[in-house]
């Protein structure tokens, strides 16, 4: 198998192959790997399902050993595609203690940092293009524009000609001997 990365490939019931794109995709893709849940709060301050996660983003552990404890982000490794969480350590047997590296789809947004300028535009970005998709659907269903289309397509229905086209008399008589 190669080892380059492909980007025709599109998608495959394969893991080894699903593997294979992750791990050998580039850096700016794997940064869009990198998005983790928000609460059913941020979802709809924001408008968005899932963001990208950074540095000192509060976050809910879902899944795993850990499951329902929560902490701050103290590290995100785009290469590896792992996080990093202040305060979770396993220790060894000899007594150290070690970070617990996590992945963003077992992890939950509580809190967003918000200190990054260009964070703050992504998220209005969202909401403002939401803002305007709900303003042209109100203008477009006021019951002005309702009534006219209604009457249009009444009178279009009287001029058009029947769907089906009547059969001959010879085979109609043929048919009902």
């Amino acid at each position: 198998m190669k080892q380059k990365f492909s980007t025709k490939w599109v998608s495959s019931k394969q893991p080894r192959k699903q593997r294979k794109y992750r791990a050998n995709a580039p850096l700016h893709i794997k940064r869009k790997f990198m998005s983790v849940n928000l609460t059913k709060e941020l979802r709809k301050k924001y408008g968005k399902r899932n963001f990208s996660i950074h540095k000192g983003d509060s976050i809910k552990i879902m899944r795993g050993e850990f499951k329902g404890k929560k902490g701050k982000i103290e590290m995100v490794d785009i290469g590896n595609l792992r996080v990093r969480i202040e305060g979770i350590y396993r220790t060894k047997k000899d007594g150290t203690k070690v970070s617990v590296y996590f992945t963003p789809s077992n992890l939950q947004i509580n809190e967003l940092n918000l200190e990054d300028s260009k964070r703050k535009k992504a998220l209005e970005r969202k909401t403002v293009v939401k803002d305007k998709i709900d303003n042209k659907n109100v203008s477009k269903s006021s019951p002005v524009d309702k009534t006219s289309k209604d009457d249009s397509v009444s009178a279009n229905s009287k001029n058009e000609k029947p769907k089906f086209k009547p059969l001959p008399k010879d085979k109609k008589q043929g048919e009902e001997k």
